[in-house]
């Protein structure tokens, strides 16, 4: 396969770099100024030019199987104790209200898709880690 060359599920709907950059910037954008998302999240990343090219290497692994993505983020999300099972409805409904507006349709579907996939992954994993009732 080339370098470059695009794979996964992504491939198949019109996925590729640039548009996985777009949701994710322009996602992340909104998540920063939220009311309830954004303090969680500005107060846990340093540098976000750094977090979001880790975003878009996780997004590019999802979806491209690119394989760039180098990281736990069940691990990372553990840190953080202010991070609750009612942030991730939030969060997943911003993200597919962001998808709908910078994605073609089918990509669309797709990145809401994996985003729920992982964000009950993610909700179901903390509250196990923390011993929490799972959350229905």
């Amino acid at each position: 396969m080339q370098a470059g060359a695009r794979q996964g599920p992504g491939a198949a709907v019109g996925v590729d770099e640039a548009l996985i950059a777009r949701q994710v910037h322009t996602f992340y954008s909104r998540v920063r100024e939220h009311p309830v998302l954004g303090p969680i999240f500005n107060a846990a990343i340093q540098d976000w030019d750094e977090h979001l090219a880790k975003l878009c290497d996780f997004w590019s692994s999802v979806l491209l199987m690119t394989g760039r993505f180098k990281g736990s983020p069940m691990a990372a999300h553990a840190r953080r104790a202010e991070i609750h099972h009612e942030h991730f409805a939030i969060w997943l409904d911003l993200f597919d209200r962001t998808a709908r507006e910078t994605c073609p349709p089918a990509a669309a579907a797709l990145f809401s898709e994996k985003a729920h996939m992982i964000g009950r992954s993610l909700s179901l994993g903390l509250a196990v880690a923390r011993g929490e009732a799972l959350p229905g």
